[in-house]
């Protein structure tokens, strides 16, 4: 695709078995089980969990990092234990086992969670909005009304409509 990807995070599945794949965007979660972390890597597209072991050399580098920070990843795609399939992702049956990373931005820590629709309060949401917008009820929300907007504007285009844009 491009130097930050080869696939989004939505796409992979058990298909992708074995190849070695190169992945961008927020870490979503985190979960350390000591020797192992596991990442939920996430963009526009969907997650992925990622594995990192404790022999890659950067481990603490990883594991230091805040939540919404964004990484670039290259791995192997493996086949997961049928007792660790997550069937709400359709990457569920795959994870990628990290060979090495980029940080290409450091987040600091977030006021609210991102990946949890937890009840924080407006005026937080509000004033951080452009963490808000990743919420996944926000971000569809916002392709649903682009999808919506764009069939209304072909509608009417094709009925002879002029759509006119006045200069500011």
């Amino acid at each position: 695709m491009n130097q930050y990807r080869s696939h989004n995070c939505g796409e992979l599945t058990i298909k992708d078995q074995d190849s070695v794949v190169t992945l961008s965007g927020w870490v979503n979660k985190k979960r350390d089980h000591g020797g192992l972390l596991f990442l939920d890597l996430r963009d526009e597209y969907g997650i992925t969990q990622c594995v990192v072991n404790s022999d890659l050399k950067e481990f603490k580098t990883i594991e230091s990092l805040k939540l919404e920070s964004v990484l670039k990843i290259k791995g192997k795609v493996l086949k997961r234990s049928e007792d660790t399939i997550n069937n709400n992702l359709i990457s569920g049956e795959i994870e990628v086992v990290v060979q090495s990373f980029e940080i290409l931005n450091v987040a600091d820590q977030i006021p609210f969670q991102v990946a949890v629709d937890d009840e924080s309060p407006e005026e937080l949401r509000l004033k951080y909005r452009y963490l808000d917008l990743r919420r996944k009820k926000n971000h569809d929300n916002i392709i649903l009304r682009s999808k919506v907007i764009n069939s209304i504007r072909k509608k009417m285009i094709d009925r002879g409509f002029l759509e006119i844009q006045t200069p500011i």
